[in-house]
C-alpha cells in the first residue's frame, strides 16, 4: 500500500509507456505519491483523463473556467475540512469515482497529512464466516445527510445509491470492503439493529493502523489514490495555518460483486 514514484515530470505531456506504469503502478500500490509537481490546472486534467473521463463533483461546484476541478483549502476562517472523517468519495453517486488525484502547492508547517486505508487489507483481515455472511449483501450510500449539514440546503437532493458491501476490483479482480461512515447509511435485507451493529463493526475494523499508509505533505506534491481500492482521511491538526491545493476526479463504473470472468459475461451478454 502506498508508493512514491520519481523520475518523471507530470507537468508535462506523457509517453503512452508512461502512462501504461502509471495505471500499473495504481493498481499493484493503490495510492501513488509525487514530490515537486508544480502542475497546472490543463496538465492536472490531462493527467486525470490518462485513466479515463474527469467527473464533475455532484455537491461541490468546480472553480471558474476548470468545472473539473475542485479546490481544496483550509484556513483560519474554516469550520470544518473536505475529508476530515475515513470515506470513499463520492460513494453515493451510482457510478464512483474510479480514483482521485490531490495537488496541494500550500501546506502548513506541521501537520495536514492525509491518511490512506487499503480495503483489501481490510477485506483480507475478516474471518471467513464474516466475508460469507458479508457476500452478496447491499448497502445504502446517501450523500444527503453530509451535504445537509454541511450546506444548510435541505430543500436540496443529493446522490443515494445502493452498492455491494463487498466489491471486486475491475481491474485486479481482488474482493474489498465498500462502506464508509461517511455515506453508507443501512445494509438492506436485514433489520435495522444488525445494520446498524454490522456496519459500527465495519467502520471501526477499517480505520485499524496495520491497514494503513499515512502521507507527508510537502509544497507541490500529488497524491493520486484508487478509490475503489482505498478510503482516506484529511487530518485536520494544523489549524489555523493553511492548507491548499485542487483535485480531480476520475469517473468510474457500477461497483459489482463476484468474479472478473462473471462480470465479462454479464457485460458480452448484455452487448449481443
Amino acid at each position: 500500500l502506498g508508493a512514491e514514484l520519481e523520475g518523471i515530470d507530470l507537468t508535462k505531456p506523457l509517453s503512452p509507456i508512461q502512462a501504461d506504469e502509471l495505471r500499473d503502478a495504481l493498481a499493484r500500490f493503490q495510492v501513488i505519491f509525487f514530490r515537486d509537481q508544480p502542475i497546472s490546472h490543463d496538465a492536472h486534467k490531462d493527467l486525470g483523463r490518462l485513466f479515463g473521463p474527469l467527473a464533475i463533483h455532484s455537491a461541490v461546484a468546480g472553480i471558474d473556467g476548470h468545472p473539473e476541478i475542485v479546490a481544496i483549502h483550509a484556513d483560519a476562517d474554516s469550520k470544518y475540512v473536505a475529508g476530515e472523517g475515513w470515506h470513499s468519495d463520492l460513494s453515493a453517486d451510482e457510478a464512483p469515482p474510479l480514483g482521485s488525484i490531490l495537488y496541494l502547492h500550500t501546506i502548513p508547517e506541521t501537520g495536514g497529512d492525509t491518511m490512506f486505508s487499503s480495503m483489501y487489507k481490510a477485506y483480507d483481515a475478516l474471518s471467513d464466516r464474516m466475508k460469507a455472511y458479508l457476500e452478496g449483501l447491499e448497502a445504502v450510500h446517501d450523500a444527503n445527510p453530509v451535504y445537509h449539514a454541511l450546506f444548510k440546503d435541505y430543500d436540496k437532493r443529493y446522490p443515494v445509491a445502493t452498492h455491494p458491501v463487498i466489491r471486486t476490483h475491475p481491474v485486479t479482480g481482488k474482493k474489498c470492503i465498500f462502506v464508509n461512515s461517511s455515506y453508507t447509511t443501512r445494509i438492506e435485507g436485514i433489520p435495522s439493529e444488525e445494520s446498524d451493529a454490522l456496519l459500527k463493526f465495519l467502520f471501526d475494523h477499517v480505520k485499524n493502523p496495520n491497514f494503513q499508509v499515512r502521507f507527508q505533505w510537502q509544497p507541490h506534491s500529488i497524491a493520486f489514490w484508487d478509490n475503489r481500492a482505498v478510503q482516506h482521511l484529511a487530518v485536520w491538526d494544523y489549524f489555523p495555518e493553511v492548507r491548499s491545493g485542487y483535485r480531480v476526479t476520475i469517473a468510474g463504473d457500477k461497483p459489482f460483486s463476484g468474479t472478473l470472468q462473471n462480470r465479462k459475461l454479464e457485460t458480452v451478454a448484455a452487448t449481443v
